[in-house]
């Protein structure tokens, strides 16, 4: 969920061997090599929405995350709190002002009543469709691009990885410890997998995490 900075601490412990999501699924981040290898921005209709939160909730703060930094515009206590846990530097900037591709919009309020307002005001915005609404934490409200979710960091790694589907896959699933094709797979790539799974439009990531989840597939390891 967190903007790349924000997890370097626990890349350098775990050191994945794969670029990592964040940003609720709007990005995939190489750590070795320092850079984003997938990003995906909003639309610049999302200041049309942050200028009604903006003119009927006073006290609300507002971030506007970028793919690289986080500008705070109009402040209070609970974007202060935010700033001293995340240590981000305190950069001031109007939304209409932010020129680089943003990842993200968070409203930030102590106030749960003011940012149940807020969802409320945005789902019913004639805008809403063209957006994700998510309630990030406790003082934490997101605008995401249209059908962004965690779900996203999961089929864009397997996008950029053409996992199983095809004949370009198959060398890739015979150095596998556990190679798994789709339903829908080629009939050669199929053949040298271990298992096949269900159709790449049947969720089948999904299918093969709750399959390691219930340990349907512990006979493979």
């Amino acid at each position: 969920g967190r903007m790349p900075f924000f997890a370097s601490q626990f890349y350098d412990i775990i050191k994945p061997n794969a670029p990592v999501g964040c940003i609720n699924g709007g990005g995939l981040y190489d750590y070795k090599k320092g850079e984003y290898i997938q990003t995906t921005e909003l639309s610049k209709k999302v200041f049309e929405l942050i200028d009604v939160i903006y003119d009927n909730f006073p006290n609300i703060g507002i971030q506007v995350n970028t793919f690289h930094k986080v500008y705070f515009y109009r402040d209070n206590q609970a974007m202060q709190d935010f700033r001293k846990l995340t240590k981000l530097p305190d950069l001031v900037k109007n939304y209409r002002e932010v020129t680089e591709p943003i990842a993200k919009i968070v409203f930030v309020s102590d106030s749960d009543a003011e940012l149940l307002a807020t969802q409320k005001m945005l789902e019913e915005h004639p805008l809403a469709e063209d957006f994700t609404f998510v309630r990030a934490e406790k003082t934490l409200f997101e605008i995401l691009p249209r059908k962004m979710g965690k779900h996203r960091a999961l089929e864009a790694l397997a996008e950029a990885f053409s996992i199983g589907d095809y004949n370009n896959d198959i060398t890739m699933l015979k150095a596998a410890n556990l190679g798994i094709a789709v339903a829908n797979a080629t009939p050669d790539t199929k053949k040298v997998a271990d298992l096949v799974t269900v159709s790449n439009e049947e969720n089948a990531i999904a299918r093969v995490i709750e399959d390691l989840s219930n340990g349907k597939l512990s006979k493979y390891f």
